[in-house]
């Protein structure tokens, strides 16, 4: 039952599930976890920056990119299983002092992107095009807690 009108709401191009349902769905690593605001936000920044072409979409090009020395702010869908696939990379953005938060989905988060497949890893890249969207969202991510 559920599943059909998953189906149904994918046929008809509506979002399938709200922030307070996709919350169900989170792995326990997921933190910081940001707000539904801010969620709303980042997606914003993400569609800007995949118009201009400044994102890294993928755990293997968002790892490769940060040993490279890249900057950005780094998004992480937090219903991704197994967390074995990308349970390293807050490790990684913590100890290059890059700024990480997880949303609740990552078909959103694929979709933001402007791709029809989910992506559980995305980093926005800095552009003077959308910079004061940027600077917000830099912002808020970096004043979210970090889990110890």
């Amino acid at each position: 039952m559920a599943r059909e009108k998953q189906q149904e709401a994918e046929a008809e191009g509506t979002p399938e599930r709200s922030y307070r349902e996709q919350l169900d769905f989170l792995n326990p690593i997921a933190q910081p976890l940001a707000s539904r605001k801010l969620t709303r936000k980042l997606y914003k920044c993400i569609r800007k920056a995949a118009k201009h072409k400044q994102i890294r979409r993928g755990v293997k090009e968002v790892q490769k990119f940060i040993n490279k020395g890249e900057k950005g702010i780094t998004v992480l869908a937090g219903d991704t299983l197994p967390i074995d696939v990308y349970c390293h990379i807050p490790i990684m953005c913590e100890d290059r002092s890059l700024p990480y938060a997880y949303v609740p989905s990552k078909s959103d988060l694929g979709a933001a992107a402007g791709s029809k497949r989910p992506t559980c890893v995305i980093m926005i890249k800095p552009h003077e095009e959308y910079q004061e969207t940027y600077d917000e969202c830099l912002e808020e991510v970096g004043a979210l807690p970090l889990p110890l």
